[in-house]
């Protein structure tokens, strides 16, 4: 997992095991809307969806809810939400709609009139979320990660690494566990909410015990491993065990998850260095950031909230 090549096909790999299979395919640069001829009754979300079944042979098996077109501003474009399903999970994207029917576009569209990290910020819900680092520094990195992740350990060990070199940066954790591929990963979420409820700080040192040990760690185990944790950071175990199975931090990792979709993060890990988006544990993507962060700072100044 040391190179960038790697970790970009763990990801891939990752990725297509979430209902978004096929879709995910399709080029950024959009699709002619055509397939078999439909009668003139069809509504543009049955185009949309006869169009994705078609294209990407999607079967019966896999559920493909296709909502109301909505006009994007003055653009000229209707954004189409989509969500789909299959036994492996779900996912949710938008993609694009020609007002005439005709082209189907997939990507991200930036209206340059508003601020995209302002808008990122916006929506994180931070509080109660575990801080690595001084509360008050200037450059926020939010990470929304799944502890059972492989590129999420990548990027845990980048970090521990990096941080170290910035005093101006301060980490935020939130929970994104994605059950159908991990089974595990969820526990692990329950028993860092739990540590962090006993002792915030606490809180980094079962971070980096799961992450260090998640080899050794199933999902046969992983109870009794958490509870090994607990002990290890100094921690109750019997306090964690306890809170584990308590509606209260299955809220909490809901509501974080929750959050995370959002923002539409889809694959773990995903990072937002002061709003910025990093899908990867790319740790020269995460220090271009911050470097570009710390050069806007002017001396006794800091940077303006977004």
């Amino acid at each position: 997992m040391n190179s960038s090549g790697t970790i970009k096909r763990t990801q891939v790999k990752n990725t297509r095991k979430v209902a978004l299979l096929v879709i995910s395919m399709l080029a950024a640069g959009g699709a002619r809307a055509q397939q078999p001829a439909v009668t003139a009754a069809v509504s543009p979300a049955q185009k949309v969806e006869a169009f994705l079944r078609y294209n990407f042979a999607l079967g019966a098996d896999v559920q493909i809810t296709v909502g109301t077109p909505t006009e994007l501003g003055t653009s000229g474009l209707l954004e189409v939400p989509i969500e789909v399903k299959s036994a492996e999970g779900s996912d949710k994207l938008k993609m694009y709609l020609t007002k005439d029917g005709r082209y189907l576009l997939r990507g991200e569209i930036s209206d340059l009139t508003t601020d995209p990290l302002a808008e990122n910020v916006s929506k994180m819900q931070v509080a109660n979320a575990p801080v690595l680092g001084d509360p008050k520094a200037p450059i926020t990195i939010v990470e929304y990660s799944d502890f059972e992740c492989p590129v999420c350990r990548t990027l845990h060990d980048a970090l521990r690494g990096l941080l170290p070199k910035y005093p101006q940066v301060k980490l935020i954790f939130k929970d994104f566990p994605i059950d159908a591929i991990h089974p595990w990963a969820r526990t692990a979420a329950l028993a860092g909410r739990c540590a962090y409820q006993q002792n915030p700080k606490a809180f980094w040192k079962m971070y980096d015990l799961i992450y260090d040990n998640q080899d050794l760690i199933s999902a046969s185990t992983a109870w009794d491993k958490m509870q090994d944790f607990a002990g290890r950071a100094g921690l109750s175990p019997d306090t964690l065990k306890s809170c584990m199975a308590s509606l209260q931090a299955a809220g909490e990792v809901d509501a974080s998850l929750a959050n995370g979709q959002l923002l539409e993060v889809r694959a773990t890990p995903t990072l937002f260095v002061n709003g910025r988006r990093i899908s990867s544990a790319d740790p020269h993507a995460i220090q271009q950031y911050i470097d570009y962060e710390l050069a806007q700072i002017k001396p006794g100044k800091t940077i303006p909230k977004k």
